[in-house]
């Protein structure tokens, strides 16, 4: 039987649980980021990721993919089968950004390294349950991606409201003295 102190534990747990969710999901306030980094996350049409192993290694998978700089925020969709998915449902909630466009990374022969010569940042990785929010995406994809998202649009639009593609937010860690959320140029 549960006794009424573990009880209301829960409760407060439970009710304080939505603004523990939405700080984790929001930048810290008054974080400054490089400024190069701002620059390249305003204007790049990509961002490379690679999602920190529990020991903060880098995984060997990478790729670059379209983004949406939102509320100092990247956001991106992707299936949810993909690495970048599984890794997050694997409790994997830091990565690695890269910023730019240094071309694709997995080549005919080998791999493109180029794109780790950009501005880069430590990020914390949540999903965005909201399902709606692919409206604010698409929005930002519409602008940046005029002659493409046509093509990718309805797919994208239709993942996201029957679950087969996910919304990621990658939100900037600000840097620190050790440098772990520190951006490189």
């Amino acid at each position: 039987m549960i006794d009424r102190r573990t009880l209301l534990e829960a409760l407060v747990g439970i009710a304080l649980a939505p603004a523990a969710l939405a700080r984790a999901q929001a930048p810290a306030a008054g974080a400054r980021l490089d400024p190069a980094l701002e620059r390249a996350l305003a204007t790049s049409p990509y961002v490379y990721v690679s999602p920190l192993r529990s020991d903060g290694a880098e995984s060997t998978c990478h790729g670059e993919v379209w983004f949406g700089w939102i509320d100092g925020s990247v956001v991106v969709i992707t299936a949810a089968k993909t690495w970048k998915a599984r890794s997050l449902a694997r409790g994997l909630t830091r990565v690695r950004l890269w910023v730019g466009d240094h071309g694709r990374w997995k080549q005919l022969m080998g791999r493109n390294e180029a794109f780790r010569s950009g501005p880069s940042c430590v990020a914390r990785a949540a999903l965005i349950p909201d399902r709606a929010f692919i409206d604010n995406l698409l929005a930002v994809y519409e602008k940046k991606y005029p002659a493409e998202i046509g093509g990718w649009r309805g797919p994208m639009r239709e993942g996201a409201r029957d679950g087969s593609r996910v919304l990621i937010r990658y939100v900037p860690e600000a840097p620190t003295a050790r440098g772990a959320g520190a951006a490189r140029t």
